[in-house]
This record gives structure tokens, C-alpha cells and sequence, in this order.
């Protein structure tokens, strides 16, 4: 049977007030208060597809570990759309925990039998052929993170990753292609590297970090290559974690940091102190800031 699909239409979620973080988002967004009362006047779908964090995985009270909750970049992308007239009913199809191989072949905590979360993707873009609508692909990161544990790189885990990701996401997304109507926009979702805070951990973090860094800058330029081929949009969503800047900021606590480093450590959990951190996944900030990068690839007329 297939996995019980979750809709979500609430308002935008509030970022940190921390002010780097309320200038990025601010810069970002394609929204103006000025279109805040904008009748709604369209009507379209978005299909949500990936991980944890396509589902807005961030710890919770009830679950510090991370639960999926509608506070991720698809909630707020819908919220900020209804503000422009548009009406989306969304669909989350994620599973936290997907890779590229269970995506396709099954084998995940979410689905069963025969059941994948392609095959529901599949069902959904051919039962709703006629309809306009967006689909967000956020997939490839849970084929490459097994390729860092506990303080180091596994080099030849991240070449061989990054080879498979380019095989199977070009397989999903032209099987995915196929099966879409003649007005569904796709847009591809990089990553971020949560790595980045790993500095504040002493020498080891320090090296640890340094060492993710290309991995994942090819990691996101692989998927940026993928989704090209296909004349997908690609959002650069570490560009917009700002993870190629290197000027010194200070953080909360007094200790001078690299601001790539500060705004990982703001826009994830991964500096939060325990139960909730270190986590991997954003929080509203990061999110919101995601939703921002994806916003301002969606065209005009969808």
C-alpha cells in the first residue's frame, strides 16, 4: 500500500533573530511585502521528493533525533506562494534515511513490498499529467554521507559516491521527466555541508571539516551537472549557506569563527548543545533560507 502522503498549507516560519541570517533571507527572497495581500487566483501541485531534510526533519522536543515536521523549505515555499496567488497543495513523498538506491529499489523504513518512493512519484506525475505543477528533487546526499564517519574521509567512498549519483539520478530524473505532464517544472536541491561547524571542535574538527570541503563541492557540482542535461534549475544551496565565505565573524559565545563556520552553525543544529545537537539538519533559518533559493527558480507563469 502506498506510504500515507502529508499535505501543508500554514504561514512562513519565522528565522532566528540573529542578523546576518535576517539579512540573508531578506536579500534572498523574492517576495515583497507589498504582495503580502495577493488574491489567490492559481491553482498547481508540488510534488515533493527526497531525505530528512524534504520532509523539514529538524529535533523536537518529543524526538531530540529529529522528527519530519512542517516547518522545512516546502512548507514555507507553499506559504510563501499562497502570499503571490498561488494555491499549491503540496505532497511529500520523502523518507528520512533515502539514498538513490532505496529511492529506486526499495529498502527504506517508509515503504514496503514492492512500494518506493519513485513508484508513488511515477503514479502521482501520470495521474496528474494534465495539471501544471513543481517538483523539487532533493536526493544524493545519503549516498555520499556514509563516506564521512566520525573524523575523517574515506576518499575513495566519496569518488565512487559521487559515481553513483550521477548514474542514478540521471536515471530517476528522466524516468521521472517521462512521466510528467507538459506543464510540471522540476527544480534540482543541492546541499549544504554541515561540516563546517565540525571547527569548533578542536584540531580534529578543524581537519575534518577542511577535508569535506571538496567532496562536497563536487558532490553539488556532479548534481548541478545532472540536473543541467536536463535544462533542470539547479538550487545552490550551498552558495546560499554561504560556504565560500571565509571572513572572520564572531558567534554568540565569543569564539572567532570562519563566517562559513558561523552560518552553519546558525542556519543547522549541528552547534546546538545536547539533546537537540549536534543534528545535521537545518533549522526554520536554514530552511527558510533554502526555500528562498528554490522560490527564486520557480518561473513567473507557473
Amino acid at each position: 500500500m502506498p506510504r500515507l502522503r502529508r499535505f501543508f498549507t500554514r504561514g512562513a516560519i519565522g528565522g532566528f533573530g540573529v542578523a546576518i541570517i535576517l539579512a540573508m533571507t531578506a536579500a534572498m527572497s523574492p517576495w515583497s511585502a507589498t504582495n503580502a495581500e495577493a488574491a489567490t487566483t492559481t491553482s498547481a501541485f508540488y510534488l515533493d521528493l527526497g531525505a530528512s531534510v524534504s520532509v523539514g526533519v529538524q529535533p523536537t522536543t518529543a524526538v531530540p533525533k529529529g522528527q519530519p515536521t512542517d516547518h522545512g523549505y516546502a512548507n514555507d515555499l507553499v506559504a510563501m506562494e499562497a502570499a503571490q496567488g498561488v494555491t499549491r497543495q503540496l505532497t511529500q513523498l520523502g523518507c528520512p534515511g533515502e539514498s538513490l538506491n532505496t529511492f529506486i529499489n526499495g529498502g527504506d523504513h517508509c515503504y514496503t513490498g514492492s512500494d518506493t518512493q519513485f513508484s508513488d512519484a511515477l503514479v502521482f506525475l501520470k495521474a496528474h499529467y494534465y495539471q501544471a505543477g513543481l517538483v523539487t528533487i532533493d536526493l544524493g546526499w545519503n549516498t555520499l554521507r556514509p563516506c564521512f564517519v566520525g573524523s575523517s574521509v574515506d576518499a575513495t567512498c566519496v569518488s565512487q559516491s559521487i559515481a553513483t549519483v550521477q548514474q542514478q539520478l540521471t536515471h530517476v530524473i528522466g524516468t521521472l521527466k517521462a512521466a510528467a505532464g507538459p506543464n510540471v517544472t522540476f527544480i534540482g536541491v543541492g546541499h549544504y555541508d554541515p561540516f563546517y561547524a565540525k571547527v569548533l571542535s578542536g584540531a580534529t574538527g578543524r581537519a575534518f571539516a577542511a577535508h569535506s570541503t571538496p567532496g562536497i563541492r563536487t558532490f553539488n557540482d556532479t548534481l548541478r551537472s545532472v540536473y543541467t542535461s536536463f535544462a533542470i534549475p539547479f538550487a545552490n544551496v550551498a552558495k546560499a549557506f554561504h560556504e565560500y565565505v571565509g571572513a572572520t565573524t564572531q558567534l554568540a559565545n565569543g569564539v572567532a569563527v570562519s563566517g562559513n563556520a558561523a552560518v552553519a552553525c546558525t542556519l543547522t543544529w549541528m552547534c546546538a548543545p545536547p539533546p537537540f545537537g549536534p543534528n545535521s539538519h537545518p533549522t526554520d533559518a536554514g530552511y527558510q533560507v533554502i526555500a528562498n533559493t528554490i522560490a527564486a527558480l520557480i518561473p513567473s507563469t507557473l
